[in-house]
């Protein structure tokens, strides 16, 4: 049975080049590569985000409530039909997240969230999250609206699986095509060289973490990939309206 079920503190920060360059080795002293990043290559993590006709979910979300949700698809790399792929419920509460997902294959993913109705469940599948998700479906009108796709290298400590630190690159999104089998290009969502630094845990941050913050001036930002893509989105929007009334 595949679930994956996390409650964690999720900070964010952009970090330029010349940062990056500086917390890595810092990172590198306490903590491990993750499997997937062998000889330092990125990983591909592609994700469908799924919203109602008005966009209520990430609206809501840009209004930083208290308590928000938003339902995604993800795959790692780019999958076929039959491939294994993550669908997932992301709810935060007072800053806290809690996420939830179950495996199926691309098909099955795509079937149950047009129909709102379970696949038949398989060992690889969990029925309570399913549920759920379920719920949420019929909860929301949802429609595929963007897909968006990051290059990622993360790093755990060993001996504090809690925590977790990941570095999201060449961020990019289309609003055409939203399908994870048709491929992960798209446009940039950021301008230059930068890198969204994420440190997940449900603990206090160790002091060399601490440390190696305040040392190079690194401070917190609110940061959503879906929300920037939906304000960049409607910012063209206006300055196409703008350019066409003059």
């Amino acid at each position: 049975m595949a679930i994956e079920i996390f409650n964690r503190y999720e900070h964010k920060y952009l970090l330029d080049k010349s940062a990056y360059e500086k917390v890595i080795p810092v990172i590198e002293q306490h903590m491990e590569l993750d499997a997937y990043n062998e000889g330092h290559k990125p990983y591909t993590i592609a994700n469908i985000y799924y919203d109602t006709g008005d966009d209520y979910l990430i609206r809501r979300s840009l209004e930083s409530p208290a308590y928000k949700e938003k339902l995604r698809l993800r795959s790692y790399g780019v999958p076929g039909k039959t491939s294994k792929v993550f669908l997932e419920i992301k709810k935060k509460a007072y800053g806290l997240v809690n996420k939830r997902r179950t495996m199926l294959s691309l098909d099955e993913a795509y079937e149950f969230i047009k129909t709102g109705d379970e696949p038949k469940c398989r060992d690889y599948m969990n029925k309570q999250v399913m549920d759920e998700i379920n719920y949420f479906l019929h909860t929301y009108s949802l429609k595929p609206k963007v897909y968006l796709a990051y290059d990622r290298i993360a790093y755990f400590e060993k001996d504090n699986p809690d925590l977790r630190i990941s570095f999201d690159k060449n961020i990019r999104s289309r609003r055409y095509d939203v399908h994870l089998e048709d491929g992960d290009y798209g446009k940039k969502l950021l301008d230059g060289d930068v890198y969204l630094m994420e440190i997940k845990t449900a603990k206090a941050k160790p002091l060399w973490l601490v440390h190696m913050l305040s040392e190079y001036g690194i401070q917190r930002v609110k940061f959503s990939k879906y929300g920037t893509e939906f304000t960049n989105m409607l910012k063209a929007k206006l300055k196409k309206t703008s350019a066409a009334a003059v």
